[in-house]
């Protein structure tokens, strides 16, 4: 790819020329994608502006995605009023502005100085223009339809997303996404009942959506169990399940060690607190779960012992980097202790519940075949004794049950 950079001497007017690829690519159908960044203007927590073609309604128009720190924000303007506010936005708003079509690469920034360079380059492969349809059908592993949405809420009569519902709509969609991969490298087989159990399942969200995937998408019978400490949710629920009709799902007032199945084929425990995802990975792993989802919330045990080498004071003396030390500390000891019981484990940021700003999932798949544990526990020992750790909850439990040998 060549790459080249017209002489400043001759103060062209970058500016024009960049609208002006910009303007050509739009006529040509060759626009991909234009990304403003360097923001100096007087908007917090602005980061940048990418944008995009769309149709909507039949009318191509330019998608203007605002990406701030904890939010985005999208604007759909006409051709032209798009480009006019692209030109404004240069260099008042933005000193760089990387233009990507089907034939050419371009790239304007603006110094401190407010002096200009304009890079040019040709792709070396062929490029495709993304699909501009804004009202596309998405990947959805559920239907807006579904009776049990408009029941709790997240639709309204007409089966419509009710906007202050759209993001838990975003996060029961995600659950099911990741356990339907989570489904396809399980050992599970759907010619008979898939045993279910969601620790601490609240008003139903997901309890209901892996239930109703279960038995209308993959058309499996789903024994589904919802356990719940507030009565009036699970008095709730049950008349939820009732009314529409959803045989095989109950739920039940308790929490996971008051409830604790004997058998299970799918753990499900979000947002449980402290050692309470402990028990509940215990609970899965006793249970014979072949699919364990879990999304810790809460570091007190492992918190309150461990003791930092010298090296890392200086960076742990502060008490959220405390925080996040113990609760990767925790969180990688758990997957560990399910790789050792035999889980292929994943650690990653999932969607976040609405009470919460935790977003992180340990998944767990059992694995066709059993693995060797030993060189699992002595890298877990090294941790431990790294951090002078002497107990974690659940290893305890697993011991106790033989899972892991004695004691050393």
């Amino acid at each position: 790819m060549s790459v080249t950079a017209t002489p400043a001497s001759l103060a062209p007017d970058h500016h024009a020329q960049f609208i002006d690829l910009l303007q050509s690519s739009i006529e040509h159908n060759a626009f991909i994608k234009l990304v403003l960044a360097k923001y100096v203007g007087d908007e917090t927590d602005l980061q940048r502006i990418i944008i995009k073609p769309v149709t909507v309604k039949a009318q191509p128009c330019l998608s203007f995605v605002y990406r701030y720190k904890t939010r985005d924000i999208t604007k759909n303007l006409p051709l032209v009023e798009g480009v006019e506010s692209i030109t404004g936005l240069l260099p008042a708003s933005f000193k760089n502005a990387h233009l990507l079509s089907l034939t050419d690469e371009a790239q304007l920034e603006y110094s401190k100085k407010g002096k200009s360079s304009l890079f040019k380059s040709q792709p070396q492969q062929l490029r495709e223009v993304p699909s501009a349809e804004h009202n596309r059908e998405k990947n959805r592993f559920l239907d807006l339809n579904r009776p049990f949405l408009a029941d709790l809420g997240v639709t309204n009569k007409q089966h419509e997303l009710i906007p202050a519902m759209s993001r838990k709509w975003k996060q029961i969609n995600k659950f099911i996404e990741v356990f339907s991969h989570a489904l396809t490298s399980s050992p599970l087989a759907l010619d008979k009942p898939v045993r279910v159990a969601d620790f601490g399942s609240g008003k139903g969200y997901l309890t209901f959506a892996i239930h109703d995937y279960l038995r209308n998408t993959l058309k499996a019978e789903g024994e589904v169990t919802g356990v719940e400490l507030r009565e009036d949710m699970v008095t709730l629920c049950n008349a939820a399940a009732a009314r529409l009709e959803h045989p095989g799902l109950v739920f039940k007032c308790g929490d996971v060690r008051s409830v604790a199945p004997s058998e299970l084929d799918v753990m499900i425990a979000l947002h449980a607190c402290d050692i309470a995802t402990d028990y509940a990975i215990h609970t899965g792993i006793r249970s014979g779960a072949s699919i364990i989802m879990c999304s810790p919330c809460c570091h007190k045990q492992i918190r309150l012992q461990i003791q930092s080498p010298a090296l890392l004071k200086p960076m742990l003396q502060y008490g959220l980097h405390l925080g996040q030390q113990a609760e990767m500390v925790t969180d990688s000891l758990r997957a560990l202790f399910l790789e050792a019981c035999g889980y292929e484990t994943k650690v990653f940021e999932f969607i976040s519940l609405d009470h919460t700003n935790k977003n992180k999932m340990i998944l767990a798949v059992k694995r066709a075949e059993p693995v060797d544990p030993a060189r699992l526990l002595a890298k877990i020992q090294e941790l431990k004794d790294f951090y002078h750790i002497s107990e974690h909850c659940l290893e305890t439990l697993l011991r106790a049950d033989g899972f892991l040998g004695a004691k050393a």
